[in-house]
């Protein structure tokens, strides 16, 4: 194998990391909460607690979607009384969302029914010996996370 060729390993590992991580992210966005989000508004809901505030165009660049769709998100989440807009003080003609208390909440509660879902899940799927394997597992990957 030649100085700079990456090992067949490696293009394997990473694959199947990039695959795994994707459809756990995707069965944990699918958890029911049981209080009717949409996946996209969920998503902004926990962006805003874990970043916000953003503008309206901030925070969909940030999702990746067009600022129309997350103009739509964002209505439907101030209709539930979960967020609110302020004038952005550097720029009048821009809005900054925030979350208000009930959204905090609310994005608490969902992260918390999350944590609960996959602790559950790891319990009841898996031995003491495979539990121990995915914390050595998470903690090499978190080695490479800081890099």
């Amino acid at each position: 194998m030649e100085e700079n060729a990456v090992a067949p390993s490696a293009v394997r590992a990473a694959s199947d990391v990039r695959a795994t991580f994707s459809r756990l992210r995707r069965r944990l966005r699918e958890v029911d909460v049981g209080r009717g989000l949409t996946p996209s508004q969920t998503a902004a809901l926990s962006r805003l607690s874990r970043e916000g505030p953003f503008s309206t165009s901030g925070l969909a660049a940030a999702e990746r979607v067009r600022p129309q769709s997350m103009a739509t998100t964002l209505a439907a989440l101030e209709q539930q009384g979960l967020l609110e807009r302020r004038p952005d003080p550097d720029d009048g003609r821009r809005q900054i969302v925030t979350l208000t208390i009930a959204g905090r909440q609310r994005a608490e509660g969902d992260r918390q029914a999350r944590a609960e879902w996959l602790a559950t899940a790891l319990q009841e799927r898996y031995t003491e010996d495979e539990r121990q394997t995915v914390i050595a597992a998470m903690a090499l990957l978190e080695r490479l996370g800081q890099s």
